[in-house]
């Protein structure tokens, strides 16, 4: 038989269900039921040192960048509605400063136009008064040049009587001549 020397029942002695003879691993140690209780251990130790490395470091910086990103949402947004609420009282104010401009302009237009109205009364009322004086003027110095021209044609009508009787051989009578010629030119 053969002889056992004393490194193999070490060795014997060190093979389980999870180690071959050569302290390999056999399949997955994960699953191996002999190292479960470690595993627990260790998994347990983890999951302690994971949970307060985020508890103390990562949780916290995590807060504290959404806070710090809420408010600077909440700032965007208040200023935003400061924003808008600007913006209408602007626009309420163009719209009161267009309205308040149409009136003035409509009122500066009334009143040009009556200016102008008035002015050209003025002007028409002048211009009759100019014409008026003219036409008197007018009138008078027709009425002199018929009174100038009857007289002109009284002297012509008279001298031209005076030679026609003469032409017919009769002495001119002036009188009767004066007397025809002025009856003649009332009517």
């Amino acid at each position: 038989m053969a002889t056992e020397t004393p490194g193999a029942d070490h060795a014997a002695q060190a093979v389980s269900a999870c180690v071959d003879s050569y302290g390999s691993a056999i399949g997955m140690p994960q699953l191996c039921g002999e190292w479960i209780g470690n595993q627990v251990f260790w998994l347990i130790i983890t999951l302690v040192v994971i949970y307060f490395i985020l508890a103390r470091i990562a949780l916290p910086r995590i807060a504290s960048v959404l806070a710090e990103r809420q408010g600077t949402i909440s700032n965007d947004i208040a200023a935003a509605e400061a924003l808008k609420r600007k913006a209408e009282e602007a626009e309420k104010a163009y719209d009161k400063a267009l309205a308040d401009a149409r009136t003035e302009a409509q009122v500066i237009a009334q009143k040009t136009r009556d200016d102008i109205k008035a002015d050209l009364a003025k002007a028409i009322e002048k211009a009759d008064a100019e014409i008026a004086a003219k036409s008197a003027e007018s009138e008078q110095a027709i009425a002199e040049i018929r009174a100038s021209a009857l007289e002109n044609v009284q002297v012509v009508a008279k001298d031209t009587a005076a030679a026609i009787v003469q032409a017919l051989g009769h002495t001119p009578d002036q009188a009767r001549i004066d007397a025809a010629v002025d009856a003649r030119m009332k009517g």
